[in-house]
């Protein structure tokens, strides 16, 4: 496929260019970016204000229906403006997910009077979403989630616990899957709600990630009363509901983070090797790594190419998305693992003032774990491979056919 624009392509890309332009500083060094040089509060300002001009310049829901705010583009449009918004520094992360996955899940499963309250306001940033999937004892086998809701007239009766849940603690609603049947297999038993993030019974608590980020909760619902209206698609079939989530969640976050190959070369350049013999970049290991790297973020990019031709296509990316996460999540440790073991003793400090990059290898090092985690860990992603994309056998699935109240313990 030739994947210059096409004239109406071009001109979107230059229009989407302008107003960043006008709206944005472009990105600079790591420490004079919003998300390090704001408080919290001042970011979440600043990220409103940024999302009302986004909707209001028609570049929020740029594939959504017009009656839903969007412009009723094709799919590689947001790419475009993606591609474009990524060379800013654009205050645009606390909607990602929201926006993403979660108000798309809801457009597609429920009803006007419901897409008529929360869909215009989520896409001007008045409110904030997040995702209730992963759970303690469940993780990546969303299938396998345990908290429970009961019918009582109109409304369900939740109780149970999330973990993992990125933003909760100031997110206004959220999707949140739960069981409501256990007489029959896990992936049938489920229903798919929107839940108020501040309705009495729900509470939010913060984890402290190694990395001096707070970014990710456990959720704990106690007795939450969810109107039946609220429910998204029909009791029990919240897997289906879940797939369409999965499918946005892993194409979004299979990007690139922190920093990349070209950044560790410019970086070897300036520090000597660990054998006091030149720089860092004619160590022979590291240049062999180094060109491992660059094969698989060459590959990555091939594979991300694919899923640009299906959007071009007015084509629904498949399961190969989940290659991206798998690849970069991993690149992303190594990589900054290597640039921190190359500083010898000096790789234990972690201050923007005094390492290289500000300190950009030692927040992605401590950071990747957790995007091994997001959107399914690596196992789950490389059986989703093997299977869906390279046409393997399946796992073997114990599970099968037993009703999710019969399945094995250690409760």
């Amino acid at each position: 496929m030739d994947f210059n624009d096409t004239p109406e392509e071009a001109k979107f890309r230059a229009e989407a260019r302008a107003f960043l332009e006008a709206t944005c500083k472009p990105k600079a060094a790591e420490k004079d970016r919003a998300n390090r040089s704001l408080n919290p509060a001042e970011y979440m300002k600043a990220a409103k204000a940024y999302q009302k001009k986004k909707a209001e310049a028609g570049f929020a829901g740029i594939t959504w229906a017009k009656e839903q705010g969007g412009r009723g583009l094709p799919p590689i449009y947001a790419v475009i403006f993606n591609q474009e918004e990524a060379k800013f520094d654009a205050p645009a992360g606390v909607f990602a997910i929201g926006l993403g996955m979660c108000v798309p899940t809801v457009i597609a499963f429920s009803d006007e009077a419901t897409k008529d309250r929360y869909v215009a306001k989520a896409l001007r940033g008045e409110e904030i979403w997040c995702q209730l999937f992963s759970e303690p004892g469940a993780g990546s086998d969303v299938a396998a989630s345990k908290t429970k809701a009961v019918r009582d007239g109109d409304d369900w009766i939740v109780n149970g616990q999330k973990v993992w849940t990125t933003g909760a603690h100031f997110c206004d609603f959220g999707i949140l899957l739960v069981r409501t049947n256990p007489d029959v297999e896990k992936h049938k038993g489920l229903t798919m709600f929107i839940v108020d993030m501040k309705a009495p019974g729900v509470e939010v608590r913060q984890i402290h990630q190694m990395s001096g980020g707070r970014d990710f909760n456990e959720v704990y619902f106690t007795d939450v009363r969810i109107p039946d209206k609220n429910r998204l698609g029909d009791p029990g079939m919240g897997w289906n509901v879940a797939l369409v989530t999965l499918m946005n969640e892993r194409l979004a976050v299979g990007g690139s983070y922190g920093p990349d190959y070209k950044e560790v070369l410019e970086f070897a350049k300036t520090i000597r090797s660990p054998s006091g013999e030149g720089t860092l970049i004619q160590d022979e290991a590291f240049r062999m790594k180094l060109a491992d790297w660059i094969v698989r973020a060459e590959g990555y990019k091939l594979a991300k190419f694919r899923t640009m031709t299906a959007l071009s296509k007015g084509q629904t990316p498949g399961p190969e998305s989940s290659i991206g996460k798998v690849i970069n999540a991993n690149q992303m440790m190594d990589i900054g693992n290597t640039a921190i073991e190359s500083l010898d003793h000096y790789g234990i400090i972690n201050d923007p003032a005094l390492a290289p990059m500000e300190a950009a290898f030692h927040q992605s090092y401590m950071f990747a774990p957790g995007l091994r985690i997001a959107g399914g860990t690596d196992e789950i992603l490389k059986n989703i491979i093997a299977e869906r994309v390279l046409g393997l056998p399946q796992d073997v699935r114990v599970d099968k056919g037993v009703a999710f109240k019969d399945l094995p313990t250690n409760r």
